[in-house]
């Protein structure tokens, strides 16, 4: 693979390269490239993945994209919220140009993932939390592996399931995306897989064989073909997997989160301190929910009822509002602080409890802070 890989081009923290493959076609490779942060975005990144991707989407050479990340502990284990967290404490009670920028350029990234004509792959193995979720749950093949840690953790730092969780989430099993969105359940890859995060399992010393097999495909100007090309690739590959994907502990205690996870908040909530319980997983995710931020909780909520009305591209506008208000008068800044900068962990949340939060805190979250038409993502799609 190495003699057949080629740089492109470099920024700081993600390196673009090409593969030649036999059929004179080319394989598109970002590698998400600041191992030491378990490759977190940060808004560079962000921007050279959208420039370079929406060249390749125009260049006829390129059948198909790989998005990696380096070494082998995560594909990426979120956004880069320290700067942020900076950038809202100094101007508490505003949307920052900050939060305004990063979250706008992340959104417009995961969204031109999903509507992305050719093949992407994203190799989610090991770490993918958040913003890595973000940019998986937007590829068209999204491989996970027995190493695979996937998860959307952000009720333990003041904000919600983001980058179109309120797309993905809504259409997973039951009330399963509330539970993963309230809880920061971290799946596996039988787990992803059964919530339809990830397609394909393959194990994770699959890599190096997957990136061979690309070369000898077959590729052409078909993009149609090309994806069932990948396709019959991937499902092959799967089929001699040494491990087996296991058993998906979600799929197994599916009417039991579902019991748990219906009602309205308070109603959930109570269920969930009185719930006793003797596996670590479920104690685990109950731990994390019940010492979350209460207004992130009420903002999953909200988020879960959504449904599936609203369009992808409606989807990233609200989530830009929303995400932006949690910087400037949410929890945000208060969370990070207690998790990552002083981590002491004891965070100090606007309100003791979710029956005490009030209610029109909650319509403020989740109202825009921008006029319809000058609203930041207004002619996305």
């Amino acid at each position: 693979m190495d003699q057949q890989l080629m740089s492109i081009q470099q920024s700081n923290s993600v390196v673009f390269q090409t593969l030649g493959t036999l059929s004179g076609k080319l394989v598109g490779v970002a590698t998400l490239n600041v191992e030491k942060a378990l490759n977190a975005l940060n808004l560079e990144m962000i921007q050279a993945l959208t420039h370079q991707l929406t060249v390749w989407a125009q260049d006829d050479s390129i059948a198909m994209v790989v998005l990696e990340g380096a070494g082998e502990k995560a594909f990426c284990a979120g956004g880069d919220v320290r700067a942020l967290y900076h950038a809202s404490k100094e101007m508490q009670g505003e949307v920052t140009t900050m939060a305004s920028e990063f979250f706008t350029d992340e959104y417009y990234l995961d969204h031109l993932l999903h509507v992305f004509d050719k093949p992407v792959l994203v190799w989610g193995d090991g770490i993918v939390m958040g913003g890595g979720l973000g940019l998986m749950a937007g590829a068209s093949h999204r491989v996970v592996t027995e190493r695979s840690r996937i998860a959307m953790p952000e009720v333990t730092i003041g904000l919600y399931p983001d980058v179109g969780g309120s797309y993905f989430l809504n259409r997973m099993p039951g009330h399963i995306g509330r539970f993963l969105g309230m809880t920061a359940y971290n799946m596996n890859g039988a787990d992803a897989y059964f919530v339809g995060l990830g397609n394909h399992y393959l194990n994770s010393d699959d890599k190096q064989p997957l990136f061979d097999a690309l070369a000898s495909v077959d590729w052409e100007s078909d993009v149609g073909n090309n994806h069932s090309k990948l396709n019959a690739l991937l499902e092959a590959m799967t089929s001699r997997c040494a491990i087996k994907m296991g058993e998906s502990v979600l799929a197994q205690h599916q009417t039991l989160i579902n019991e748990l996870m219906t009602g309205d908040l308070s109603q959930i909530m109570a269920k969930v301190s009185a719930y006793n319980t003797d596996q670590p997983w479920l104690e685990r995710a109950f731990n994390t929910m019940l010492a979350g931020s209460p207004l992130s909780l009420h903002l999953v909520y909200e988020q879960s009822r959504l449904g599936t009305e609203l369009s992808l591209e409606q989807v990233f506008q609200r989530e830009l509002g929303m995400s932006c208000n949690c910087c400037a008068i949410g929890d945000f800044v208060e969370g990070v602080r207690a998790l990552l900068i002083d981590k002491d962990r004891q965070p100090k949340w606007k309100y003791a409890s979710v029956d005490t939060v009030d209610a029109q805190m909650v319509t403020q979250l989740l109202a825009s802070p921008w006029p319809e038409e000058l609203h930041p993502l207004a002619k996305l799609g």
